[in-house]
């Protein structure tokens, strides 16, 4: 009986050690998962602030590459200016200029070549900064040549100024020679008084008093420079008062002469010449209303302003 309830001490189970360790275990695991992720966040991280460093460097570069492309073109683009304004401004004016103009176009070419392109790189721009820079020297040379020309130029304007001068001198004096070999020339000018008598006859008088008309008679003598035409002469009648005897209802009026001074007349004639030939024994009659005074009449004849004859008569 006894033996029967007595109690046997049961053995703790076999596997509770093993499970202690799986447990263990499971943690070395976990903590070198953990630790592996952390290294490859890092890892990663690390890779992405080097990329980023890399391509904010080549970010760099691309934007140095295009500040001096820009830099070159607009260098490139002045000196084009120039140019374009040097040969419109001067296409004409030297030969030699055109070879000179091609070599620069040319040049222009091959830079607008390179800096056309959208990824050019370090050492085209260098080339293209070689050639702005040789096409700037052109352009230099360009325009002393231009310059030189112009100097040239305005050196041969005025001599041509001085010899158009000279040449117009020379014309207008051969055309005043001319002009004033043209004027007519009157001779044996004749002034003399007449009384008209009832009978409508006329008789030369002396005497103031008697006097009724005063004719001047003259002849224009032969004019080989003067063109066949109608001329017209006009005539002063001076009074001895100084006067000169006018009268509009007449056929007076005012005349200028070559020197511009203004003078009435006492009466015009038209006159038909033939060139290279006399007219003898113009005759014109000044018929006056009111008595004429005592004293010396002079006549004086014009043509185209010129004085071509004088003459006078003593009234008693």
């Amino acid at each position: 009986m006894s033996q029967i309830n007595q109690i046997t001490p049961q053995e703790p189970p076999k596997n509770m050690q093993p499970r202690k360790n799986n447990s263990l275990v499971y943690w070395v695991v976990i903590l070198i998962l953990l630790a592996g992720c952390i290294y490859l966040f890092m890892s990663k991280s690390q890779m992405a602030e080097q990329n980023a460093g890399q391509q904010q460097q080549q970010q760099q570069r691309i934007d140095s590459l295009s500040t001096e492309q820009a830099t070159l073109q607009a260098d490139f683009d002045a000196a084009s200016a120039k140019i374009d304004q040097l040969v419109s401004q001067n296409a004409q004016m030297d030969s030699l200029l055109k070879s000179d103009q091609d070599a620069m176009k040319k040049l222009q070419g091959q830079i607008r070549g390179i800096l056309n392109k959208k990824n050019a790189t370090q050492a085209e721009l260098e080339t293209a900064k070689t050639m702005i820079a040789s096409l700037t020297d052109k352009t230099k040379a360009y325009e002393a040549r231009i310059a030189e020309l112009e100097k040239e130029n305005t050196i041969l304007t005025g001599q041509n100024k001085v010899l158009t001068n000279e040449r117009d001198s020379t014309v207008t004096q051969n055309i005043a020679i001319k002009q004033l070999a043209s004027v007519l020339h009157a001779s044996n000018i004749r002034m003399e008084a007449l009384h008209l008598k009832r009978n409508g006859k006329e008789k030369e008088t002396k005497k103031a008093k008697k006097a009724d008309v005063l004719r001047v008679t003259f002849d224009i003598d032969e004019n080989r420079i003067a063109e066949s035409g109608t001329k017209m002469v006009y005539m002063r009648i001076v009074a001895p008062d100084a006067t000169t005897l006018s009268n509009p209802a007449n056929g007076s009026g005012m005349m200028t002469t070559t020197k511009g001074d203004h003078l009435s007349y006492t009466l015009s004639k038209s006159l038909p010449l033939t060139q290279n030939q006399p007219l003898k024994n113009v005759i014109v009659d000044w018929n006056q209303e009111g008595d004429y005074v005592r004293g010396v009449y002079k006549i004086e004849i014009y043509n185209d302003g010129y004085t071509i004859g004088k003459g006078e008569v003593n009234l008693k």
